[in-house]
């Protein structure tokens, strides 16, 4: 396959995925690593099965270009595993580092505090089973929320539902109290994904032009892709187009070693974009921290976050509060949101960003619920079947690394990581010999920024230019 591939290359440089240009952020990999890399205690060599494993978990390519498109039994249900499932199923809630006491040890042996992990190799038993990139999604698990914001007149209304939004994205994507690690998207790996909202009518057309081109113009969608390996940089955007609002995101992981703790700094941020009035809120996102690593690892959030409006002038200021050593609550969250040029916040709020938060008005002197988590419906996102799916599409890229560890054969997680990263490494080296830089399908580098090159905006202006014509 290998030797196919670099032939693919050696007839034609503008075949999907490559492009002669300036170089982007791109380079060898001695040590596949983006994030906190997660592969095998060791690196293995590819064995019988992991050979196997790798026909079934990148598309063949033959020598005119082109996939050869598996077939539905051999890439959703194989084996007697149907893998779309493997997906659906919640996650174990046991995890316990002692019980890998030898290993751990060998890890910490090769970190010192404050040392970069972009390239220390931790053990397979730690993975959470879906990519980053997933994970991205679950910002949007309570998509009513986010849509409403469109929906509102009053310019403070507006702030105050960004920050509900905002504050309610983030208990979804940890599906267990114990910290797991999802898979670092390789370089170009994408995942599409969309919500139905309750009360849509289903007779709207497809959005054809649009990130998931299947998908109706009642529905919102979502499409990440995996912009750059070193560093690690994911850009992800979203969009409802009947109610006319997007978010465009880019974060650049970048993760250290605290001793006890991993720490992960997340670089970056996202635009909420109402289009019809012209209107954006820009939002940073906190740091994350995996603490306990020697015992049962868990996930907090802590750091300071903005998101403002430089057309309305309205702003907020959020923190979130981590765990003091000795006693306090864990997933504390503070947010206070101000009018244009106010010194003091019309309104104050606290709780936990897992739990309920309260508001306090103080211009109305009033106290009450903001957002309790627990009692509003997590939507279910819609993604389609690994048969369908494209060959960088994250659940058909570590199907096998899924299965591996869904019935805990660490063996075959390991080998099936190692063979798309060993891919990924192969990939990475033809294109330094042939001095080809990646070309990126979704997104494109503006400054520091990634921007959707489709956003609902530019394709409204566009159709609007035409129909003047």
């Amino acid at each position: 396959m290998f030797k196919k591939w670099v032939r693919r290359v050696s007839l034609s440089t503008t075949t999907r995925g490559f492009v002669e240009s300036s170089p982007t952020h791109d380079k060898p990999q001695d040590s596949y690593g983006g994030g906190i890399d997660v592969a095998g205690t060791t690196t293995p060599k590819p064995s019988s099965s992991a050979t196997a494993i790798k026909t079934k978990t990148v598309a063949e390519v033959d020598e005119t270009g082109s996939s050869k498109v598996p077939s539905s039994r051999s890439s959703s249900y194989d084996n007697g595993i149907d893998y779309d499932a493997l997906y659906e199923e919640e996650e174990e809630m046991d995890l316990s580092m002692e019980a890998h006491g030898s290993m751990i040890t060998h890890l910490l042996s090769q970190v010192k505090i404050g040392m970069d992990l972009t390239k220390v190799v931790l053990p397979t038993f730690i993975l959470e089973r879906r990519s980053l990139l997933e994970m991205y999604a679950d910002y949007f698990a309570h998509p009513d929320l986010f849509i409403k914001i469109s929906e509102l007149d009053d310019p403070r209304d507006r702030i105050v539902q960004v920050c509900r939004w905002y504050l309610s994205a983030y208990h979804a994507g940890r599906k267990s109290a114990v910290a797991k690690k999802p898979y670092n998207p390789i370089l170009g790996e994408v995942f599409q994904c969309h919500w139905d909202i309750p009360g849509e009518t289903q007779n709207e057309p497809e959005v054809k032009d649009g990130p998931v081109p299947w998908c109706r113009r009642d529905q919102l969608t979502f499409l990440a892709e995996q912009v750059s390996h070193h560093p690690p940089i994911s850009a992800f955007y979203a969009e409802h187009y009947n109610k006319k609002i997007t978010f465009t995101a880019h974060v650049w992981t970048k993760s250290k070693f605290l001793g006890l703790s991993i720490g992960v700094h997340n670089i970056g941020e996202g635009v909420v974009t109402l289009v019809d009035r012209s209107e954006e809120y820009i939002v940073t996102f906190p740091n994350g921290y995996g603490r306990s690593i020697l015992t049962v690892p868990w996930i907090e959030l802590g750091g300071s976050v903005e998101i403002k409006c430089p057309q309305t002038g309205y702003y907020a200021n959020v923190e979130f509060l981590t765990k003091p050593f000795y006693g306090g609550k864990r997933n504390k969250v503070t947010a206070e949101i101000y009018s244009p040029n106010d010194k003091k916040p019309f309104v104050s709020i606290a709780g936990e960003w897992s739990g309920l938060m309260e508001a306090k008005w103080h211009d109305k002197n009033k106290t009450e619920v903001f957002v309790d988590v627990n009692r509003i419906p997590i939507f279910k996102k819609q993604v389609r079947p690994i048969v369908e799916q494209d060959e960088y599409e994250s659940r058909r890229v570590w199907k096998e690394v899924t299965a591996g560890l869904k019935f805990n054969d660490i063996e075959r997680a390991t080998n099936a990581k190692f063979v798309v990263e060993q891919q990924q490494r192969d990939q990475a080296k033809v294109r330094k010999e042939y001095d080809l830089a990646w070309e990126h399908k979704h997104f494109k580098p503006v400054g520091d920024n990634w921007i959707y090159t489709k956003p609902l905006s530019q394709r409204m202006y566009l159709q609007e230019k035409e129909a003047k014509r």
